[in-house]
């Protein structure tokens, strides 16, 4: 929220999004945030393609959407607990479509014009960090894509 805050005046456009842990957006909500932004953010537990429907992501056109930057693959007891539930549920392929690499490729698909995701579990103290200087690199200093994700491996 703090780093919203401090980079919304640099945004013309509107920021809308579902903040905080209080409620799962539905599959209505994230179809809507999808559809209707040129940039996407999530910054949230485990896997961003186990919160998704796969069915649902691969039959959508998003082509608006320039750039998705996903903060995932944060860890808890209470989210691995969650995952671990839900991956029962599915064939080891579907849980394969959900690995970072796969997500890049399935969003590109839809017409994503850039994915930006780490490769690796993390914790949100250093996705925290991640978002900071993607923000700055990207609104403050108004660096391309390229250039903010080179600037984050240094």
């Amino acid at each position: 929220q703090e780093i919203i805050e401090k980079y919304h005046s640099l945004f013309t456009v509107q920021w809308e999004g579902v903040i905080g842990n209080t409620c799962a957006p539905s599959q209505a909500q994230w179809e809507q945030l999808l559809t209707n932004c040129s940039a996407f953010l999530f910054y949230g537990m485990e896997r961003f393609m186990s919160h998704v429907l796969l069915n649902w992501l691969v039959a959508m056109n998003i082509p608006k959407c320039r750039l998705v930057i996903l903060l995932d693959l944060v860890r808890s007891w209470q989210s691995y607990q969650r995952i671990t539930n839900s991956d029962f549920h599915k064939s080891c392929v579907r849980i394969a479509l959900e690995r970072p690499t796969e997500t890049a490729m399935l969003l590109s698909l839809t017409g994503v014009g850039s994915v930006v995701a780490p490769q690796w579990y993390t914790s949100l103290e250093e996705n925290a960090e991640r978002l900071e200087a993607l923000f700055e690199n990207l609104l403050s200093f108004g660096k391309t894509t390229g250039q903010a994700v080179h600037a984050l491996r240094k």
